[in-house]
């Protein structure tokens, strides 16, 4: 992969994607109360846990729902970035990627993704220096991404989603061979 740009800054304005995905999209709108209501259901969490990733589907469906709506209700109740990424990774199937997707099918505004792709621009660019690969991600990981992603959205005024999706997609036109070094992971 190699640089198509000076700058993280030239690529996202020459390429800053401010359309969401369809069903994507829907999702969010079917989720825009939850924040409101501080949790979320399992059915909804399943439906976020399948949005990332449908590979623990029957992970995500083994949580029960109490324990859906108790977790759902710390994490989002939390001001703690670190705590809210600790409560949802006690669901059965989540990873820090996928709380990530949650909080950010949640807060589009304020969260993104962390994905291996975007963390791989990231780093190509110089945004984030380690783990070039963009795997095996701890929470220190995600807090610096998210505070690179935020800095760019507010930048360029639009939301974290917004710029985590550019990369992505940058990311998608520019990637040669494999996306994983090892095979899936």
């Amino acid at each position: 992969m190699k640089k198509e740009y000076s700058t993280i800054e030239e690529l996202i304005r020459n390429e800053l994607d401010l359309e969401e995905e369809s069903n994507t999209e829907r999702l969010i709108k079917e989720l825009k109360l939850v924040r409101q209501r501080g949790y979320f259901t399992k059915e909804e969490f399943v439906k976020m846990g399948m949005w990332k990733s449908p590979r623990p589907k029957r992970h995500y469906e083994g949580n029960d729902e109490e324990v859906v709506l108790a977790i759902s209700k710390k994490a989002l109740s939390s001001k703690s970035e670190e705590r809210k990424i600790e409560y949802l990774i006690e669901l059965k199937g989540v990873s820090i990627p996928t709380a990530s997707a949650i909080l950010t099918l949640i807060d589009p505004v304020r969260y993104g993704v962390i994905d291996i792709r975007v963390w791989q621009v990231l780093y190509l660019y110089g945004s984030v220096n380690t783990k070039p690969e963009g795997v095996n991600f701890d929470f220190d990981d995600w807090q610096n991404y998210i505070v690179e992603l935020r800095n760019y959205a507010t930048k360029f005024k639009v939301s974290t989603r917004d710029i985590e999706r550019t990369l992505f997609l940058h990311h998608k036109n520019i990637q040669e061979g494999n996306l994983y070094k090892y095979g899936k992971q």
